[in-house]
């Protein structure tokens, strides 16, 4: 196993659960028939499954490490900014629509413009977190150098400390699911404390070590009552969920986004999430046909950089 392998794992189950997770919004069905058809696990048949802007950003954190093998925040930016003025109908939520188009100009601005986005507060949203898990696939060598370059990442955009946090959390979290590839799947509770520790204090945090604290029998939407599950947009309302459903399906990814997904609000972020998270350890390979079918693709550039890295970190 290499960590590219295991990153670009990673990033394919991002984009399903980022897909997936999307056909549960209200635009094509209701929040009720949503829920009674997601029990009943009835696999949307509407295709494609197109990405939002989950995908679009972690894409542009990939390109990144494949060219550099690290976080150069200027390029990120750059990258970030020339993939939304491309297509910027994915999703994107208001702060990015301010800051990014001037990111695309000036990739240095993202210094004072992640700062000033919400009344100088910078971002505490999810959006740092949907995109990282790749990344912490690619450093799980080291648990220090994830969560480091996950900080980085989420400073081009989200320069609250909360919206940092959230990408540190999920980053560690694939780094570890990332790890055990070859091995037993790490006890839940275990791998939530595991990045609680290792999380910056807070409300992630803090949340965090309450998904830990939860029973094994929690129903998933009592779990996402307790936890949050994204509706507010906020990292603290937002990873703790998508990690405990994780954590506690780390062996089937198609088991974890059913599980997310029970959890409705932000559905295509908490899915991707937990699909970049529990596809670090398992690939795609036990995905119903059927999902595979129905994903839309990645571009064709990220199965050309396959060729381009070879061998381990």
């Amino acid at each position: 196993m290499t960590s590219f392998s295991a990153a670009r794992d990673s990033l394919e189950g991002l984009a399903l659960g980022d897909g997936f997770g999307e056909r549960w919004f209200p635009l094509f069905r209701t929040p009720r028939e949503a829920f009674d058809q997601i029990r009943a696990r009835r696999t949307p048949q509407e295709g494609p499954w197109h990405w939002t802007d989950d995908t679009a950003m972690a894409l542009s954190v990939y390109g990144v490490l494949t060219a550099f093998d690290a976080v150069h925040q200027e390029r990120l930016a750059k990258a970030f900014g020339a993939t939304y003025l491309a297509d910027p109908g994915r999703g994107y939520g208001h702060g990015m629509h301010l800051l990014l188009p001037e990111l695309a100009e000036n990739p240095g601005s993202w210094r004072t413009g992640a700062r000033e986005l919400f009344d100088g507060q910078g971002s505490l949203g999810n959006g740092a977190a949907m995109r990282v898990a790749p990344l912490g696939a690619w450093f799980c060598a080291d648990l220090d150098e994830a969560a480091e370059q996950a900080a980085l990442s989420a400073e081009v955009t989200h320069a609250h400390p909360e919206g940092g946090a959230g990408a540190v959390a999920v980053a560690l979290a694939a780094a570890l699911a990332a790890r055990g590839r070859t091995g037993p799947a790490p006890a839940s509770a275990e791998l939530l404390a595991a990045v609680a520790d290792r999380t910056p204090a807070g409300a992630v945090r803090d949340g965090l070590r309450s998904a830990a604290g939860l029973p094994a029998d929690t129903e998933p939407w009592r779990a996402a009552d307790l936890l949050g599950n994204g509706q507010r947009i906020t990292a603290s309302d937002t990873v703790p969920f998508a990690l405990w459903s994780a954590a506690h399906h780390l062996d089937s990814l198609t088991d974890a986004l059913w599980t997310t997904a029970e959890g409705l609000g932000d559905v295509d972020t908490t899915c991707a999430i937990t699909g970049g998270v529990v596809a670090a350890r398992t690939g795609l390979a036990r995905v119903p046909q059927v999902w595979l079918a129905c994903r839309e693709p990645l571009p064709d550039w990220v199965a050309q950089a396959a060729d381009e890295v070879s061998g381990p970190r």
